[in-house]
């Protein structure tokens, strides 16, 4: 059976019921769990030609780093609450700009046999444009994927 669960989360409504799920499921076949959040590189998309780019590089810097900070926030009250229901966790915040490789690599560099995901569940042109991160996490891994609705 699995022993090492990654589970990726955002805050979102679906992803909450992962986390619940997961806390659940883990907690039945004694298996840790790693929580992730990925926060995306932020780039300035309109650049002043009257501020020089260490301005620019400075505000990219600080907002990534209050997205980290509320990211690790997120964390850490998973964590807690994960160890208060008997289950093992560990919290990981990375950056960058495609979520679904960071979700599987670090699934793979921390030697997780089990990403436990939530789908969103977007249809039509909200799929299509928008895109799916399960998708592409179901798509590209090679450890096995299950995906809460």
């Amino acid at each position: 059976m699995y022993k090492h669960i990654m589970l990726p989360v955002d805050a979102s409504e679906p992803s909450r019921k992962a986390e619940k799920e997961c806390i659940a499921f883990a907690k039945s076949i004694k298996a840790k769990v790693t929580a992730i959040h990925v926060v995306s590189h932020y780039y300035l998309h309109v650049r002043s030609y009257a501020a020089p780019k260490s301005v620019h590089t400075k505000i990219e810097r600080e907002h990534e780093e209050e997205a980290k900070e509320i990211a690790q926030k997120m964390i850490s009250v998973l964590t807690k609450r994960a160890k208060a229901d008997g289950v093992e966790c560990d919290g990981l915040v990375v950056v960058g700009d495609n979520p679904y490789e960071e979700i599987i690599n670090s699934a793979r560099d921390r030697k997780c046999d089990l990403i436990m995901m939530a789908s969103h569940g977007r249809k039509g042109l909200d799929a299509v444009l928008l895109g799916s991160e399960t998708v592409k996490v179901l798509t590209h891994s090679k450890i096995p994927v299950l995906v809460v609705r």
